[in-house]
């Protein structure tokens, strides 16, 4: 089965990796398993909960024309992490959104990603904090969705 998801979290993580912007954030292609005391965090396809059901994407499709073409719309789940060593939560909701911003940065710049016969945008957030051991946390999950033809 054909899919585009792969490609669309393939160039979220490139952009990330090449924003300088982002330079203090640890971006991540999904869950890692790493000793890496990062503060904050960008991972696209993955939400940020261990304990969740680690979905990264979901699609649904159907033929575009009777030659075999197909139209995919998908979703991606990208969290914006921040982490703080004290209690200040509206610190720490601060640095989600703006490490968010990037994202959105990057799909107003270019709605396809640079990615042939796709759109994307984000349709959705969803704000997730707490108070931990370790500090406050502040994780801002973005659902990127579009459409692309495979």
């Amino acid at each position: 089965m054909g899919s585009r998801v792969p490609e669309v979290i393939e160039r979220l993580v490139q952009l990330g990796e090449a924003d300088t912007s982002l330079k203090d954030v640890r971006v991540s292609d999904g869950p890692e398993v790493t000793e890496d005391a990062a503060m904050d965090w960008l991972i696209v396809g993955f939400d940020g909960d261990p304990n969740g059901d680690f979905t990264a994407a979901q699609t649904v499709g159907g033929w575009a024309d009777l030659g075999g073409g197909r139209e995919e719309q998908w979703q991606v789940t990208v969290a914006a992490i921040a982490n703080r060593g004290d209690t200040d939560v509206r610190e720490a909701r601060r640095r989600a959104y703006e490490i968010g911003a990037r994202v959105e940065a990057w799909l107003r710049e270019n709605p396809s990603l640079g990615l042939s016969s796709l759109e994307a945008a984000i349709e959705a957030t969803q704000l997730v904090q707490d108070q931990t051991p370790q500090g406050a946390q502040a994780r801002l999950l973005l659902t990127l969705a579009g459409r692309a033809f495979t």
